[in-house]
């Protein structure tokens, strides 16, 4: 079943493909993610909605199998070619959708996704589908954006769609909690972080058209001036403007 939002989607990141790259090499944890993981020689990955499949292509010299599935073929071009050039072998790139996982019940060891909740329009039909494919005993690692606290989340939603037209909300600790115990999971890993960004970087990455960026940065100008809060919570430092970003990390374990 295609994403009801799969056009803003694909436009965003064939935008984005070569910059995403470049960006996920500068500012990822990946090491700290795949040690948190105890993979194994014989693990087979899922990484969802895996854009140029970068933490695939991390992991990959530590496991049997990586698969990698994604709804933009370009950002699945980019991987491709990185991987070749890195002389990857035991990687396979899907295009797909994670509402409709093509494999069989319980085939993987490991599914993990990253910074792609944020983009679906609904979370219980992807997380059931990276359940489905999920082995007992597996773990299903999800790394994506926080929302702040409910009184901000239309105002920070507002921001995030204008930047990038394909991101649906974010989502709170507590609703990802809940999917993880309505499906049995034991919880392994919980941890909530928050990064400085550079606003110029980030509106950079989208490729957002510059009235829009103008725009953005008006609101938060007016924030640092005013206190009228976004939830981005921006702040000067030599003249350039910079926000938080928050981040939940969880690791289940499937019953």
């Amino acid at each position: 079943m295609k994403p009801k939002n799969l056009e803003e989607i694909q436009k965003s990141f064939t935008a984005q493909a070569q910059n995403y790259e470049i960006l996920n090499k500068t500012l990822s944890n990946q090491e700290y993610i795949m040690q948190s993981m105890n993979l194994t020689p014989d693990d087979c990955l899922l990484d969802a909605a895996a854009g140029p499949c970068s933490f695939g292509r991390f992991v990959a010299p530590f496991v049997k199998t990586v698969i990698c599935l994604d709804a933009t073929p370009a950002m699945l071009a980019v991987g491709k070619e990185e991987a070749a050039k890195s002389g990857i072998t035991n990687i396979q790139f899907i295009n797909g959708y994670v509402d409709e996982i093509p494999f069989e019940d319980q085939y993987f060891d490991i599914v993990f996704t990253s910074n792609a909740f944020h983009h679906f329009t609904e979370m219980e039909k992807p997380f059931s589908e990276m359940h489905r494919v999920l082995k007992r005993g597996g773990q299903l690692v999800i790394k994506d954006m926080e929302a702040p606290e409910e009184a901000l989340r239309d105002i920070d939603d507002k921001i995030e769609t204008m930047r990038d037209p394909s991101h649906v909300k974010h989502r709170s600790q507590n609703e990802f909690l809940k999917l993880y115990e309505k499906y049995g999971y034991i919880i392994t890993k919980r941890e909530a972080n928050k990064y400085l960004k550079s606003l110029s970087e980030w509106l950079a990455l989208t490729k957002t058209p510059n009235d829009v960026c103008e725009e953005i940065k008006k609101m938060l100008n007016v924030e640092m001036e005013n206190g009228n809060l976004t939830g981005f919570y921006p702040y000067l430092q030599n003249g350039e403007i910079y926000f938080e970003q928050r981040f939940v990390f969880f690791i289940g374990r499937k019953h």
